[in-house]
C-alpha cells in the first residue's frame, strides 16, 4: 500500500517509537497488518502516535522464553516499524486499524517513560535494504515457494486466490505469506531477521516442508 509520508533512509525515522509486543505478530516492509486496538495502554499509543505526526508504532514481539514477568516480558531485539495508513472507530471503544511496514529495527534500549505503553530507543541501519522496495526479488526461488505453498493447501484442504498470487511480485508474494503463515513466534522471528528476500523465502519453504512432513508421518488430521 503506498503511504503519503516518504522513507528514504534510517535518518527519515524517528530513534525513539513506541512499540507493541504481540507474540506471532509478523509485521514486514510494505506488509499490511490489521489490528484491533481496545487495551486503554494501546488506545493511548494510538492516540500519541496519531497526535506527534509519525503515525509510526514498532510491532515486536516478546521473548517469552527468557522473560520473568508475564506483564513485562523481554522483547526480541528485531521488530518491525510500522505506519498507521487505515483507522476506525468501532463505536465501543476499540480502534480497527492498519499499519503498514515501514523498516526493520534493533532494539537498542527500551526508555524509561510515563506513558503506560512501552517505547525503546532503535537502530535502523542494519536493514536499509528495507528502504528499497522489490530489492533482491529477483534471487527468490518462486517456483520452489509456490510448490510448497501448494503442497501446504492440498494437506491442509485451503483454497487461495491463485490469479492474485501468480501476479503477485515476489517481495510481496514472499512477505505476505510469511506475514499470515501458521507457524509459531520463533518462525515468525526467524522470517523477520532474515538477511534478505531470498533467505526469508528459503526459511518460509524450509519450515513449511518441516511442517508437512510432521503432518504425513503423524496422522494428524489436516487443519479447518
Amino acid at each position: 500500500m503506498p503511504i503519503n509520508a516518504e522513507y528514504k533512509g534510517p535518518a527519515d525515522l524517528p530513534k525513539v517509537i513506541p512499540v507493541f509486543p504481540l507474540p506471532g505478530a509478523l509485521l514486514l516492509p510494505r506488509g499490511q497488518m490489521p489490528l484491533n486496538i481496545f487495551e486503554p495502554r494501546y488506545l493511548q499509543m494510538v492516540d500519541d502516535a496519531l497526535r506527534d505526526g509519525h503515525r509510526l508504532i514498532g510491532m515486536i514481539q516478546p521473548d517469552v522464553t527468557h522473560s520473568h514477568s508475564s506483564e513485562r516480558p523481554t522483547l526480541f531485539k528485531v521488530g518491525c516499524v510500522g505506519r498507521i495508513t487505515q483507522l476506525a472507530e468501532s463505536g465501543d471503544g476499540r480502534y480497527i486499524l492498519e499499519l503498514t511496514g515501514v523498516a526493520r529495527f534493533k532494539v537498542v534500549e527500551e526508555q524509561t517513560v510515563l506513558t503506560p505503553y512501552r517505547q525503546c530507543r532503535v537502530d535502523y541501519s542494519a536493514f536499509v535494504d528495507d528502504f528499497t522496495a522489490r530489492k533482491g526479488e529477483e534471487d527468490v526461488d518462486r517456483p520452489a515457494l509456490l510448490k510448497a505453498l501448494t503442497q501446504f493447501l492440498k494437506i491442509n484442504q485451503l483454497k487461495v486466490d491463485w490469479d492474485g498470487i501468480e501476479s503477485a511480485p515476489n517481495e510481496a508474494l514472499v512477505n505476505a505469506l510469511a506475514m499470515m503463515s501458521p507457524y509459531g513466534p520463533a518462525e515468525k522471528q526467524a522470517l523477520l531477521e532474515a538477511p534478505n528476500l531470498k533467505t526469508r523465502a528459503e526459511i518460509l519453504i524450509a519450515v513449511t516442508e518441516m511442517d508437512l512432513a510432521k503432518k504425513r508421518t503423524s496422522g494428524d488430521p489436516p487443519l479447518q
